[in-house]
């Protein structure tokens, strides 16, 4: 019983880390339609960036927010505006940039580091917390809130805010949204660069968990994916209950099957919920084709 519980709470707090990176990556594709492979780079940004304010301006992990969540909101707005605009009418070619700004950031940041492994500690990263008899970091069950957190405020900032109901217009149809006065090439600017910023928020979360290496960003990015395709696709509630979905399989198929396997069952239950449900737990049907429409 106590390995039950064990594993249902690495489950659930790898979950929580799912859920984090996802949320952002899942508002980007229900906004613009991209399906953004650098999503995992600029979780490693932040990651980087929470240990630059760590070392050079002696910074509390988490209070490197303040600097890390603009700095990585400006560069997302840039590269939707520089990199992604452009190529707008050729959908394939913006999935293509993506993975190439992936290449692109991963070789720049293992150039300036010369792939040196980098932690970061803080205060709370000693501390742990006994629950049912299972030691959890507290570090972990502050990603697990944060995730909660950003979800539910993303969903009121989505729901009651004008901005908001702006982006949910111009996800449903964007066509429709132009003819109402939205601006829909702002939109897109101002939602890649939260979706980015929400990815360097849980970079600097997951900093004082994991080690930093220039290749950390991919062991995110598959796992995402995964997340935001059974949670549906464009859904941010989806993307947090997902993030829960492959955290609890990874955890399970690693403890009673083999470490090895868990990925090969994960993406199992992947194609499983493909067959039975296309558009995911939480998606609509056709919701994929939805604001693709052009004036």
């Amino acid at each position: 019983m106590a390995d039950l519980i064990n594993v249902i709470a690495v489950g659930i707090l790898l979950g929580g880390i799912y859920a984090l990176v996802s949320v952002g990556l899942n508002l980007i594709f229900g906004v613009i339609r991209i399906v953004n492979f650098a999503q995992g780079e600029f979780v490693m940004l932040g990651m980087y960036g929470t240990y630059a304010g760590y070392t050079y301006l002696h910074l509390d992990p988490y209070l490197t927010l303040i600097v890390v969540l603009p700095c990585l909101f400006v560069v997302g707005a840039v590269v939707q505006r520089l990199i992604l605009a452009p190529l707008r009418t050729e959908p394939a070619m913006q999935i293509f940039a993506t993975f190439g700004l992936l290449m692109l950031l991963e070789n720049v940041v293992l150039a300036a580091t010369g792939g040196a492994a980098y932690s970061v500690t803080s205060r709370v990263a000693q501390i742990s917390v006994d629950l049912a008899g299972v030691q959890v970091g507290l570090v972990r069950l502050i990603a697990l809130a944060a995730a909660t957190l950003v979800t539910v405020a993303l969903g009121v900032f989505l729901r009651y805010s004008m901005l908001g109901r702006a982006i949910r217009a111009v996800a449903q149809d964007r066509s429709a949204a132009r003819l109402m006065g939205v601006n829909v090439d702002r939109i897109y600017m101002l939602t890649f660069g939260i979706g980015t910023m929400l990815a360097g928020f849980a970079g600097c979360l997951l900093a004082p968990i994991y080690s930093l290496s220039p290749q950390i960003g991919t062991s995110f990015i598959l796992p995402a994916f995964a997340v935001v395709v059974l949670g549906g696709l464009g859904s941010v509630p989806g993307a947090y209950v997902g993030g829960f979905i492959v955290g609890l399989t990874e955890a399970f198929a690693g403890y009673y099957l083999d470490p090895a396997l868990k990925h090969a069952v994960l993406f199992g239950v992947f194609i499983a919920v493909l067959i039975i449900r296309p558009s995911g737990l939480f998606g609509q049907i056709g919701a994929e084709e939805v604001g693709l429409r052009e004036s």
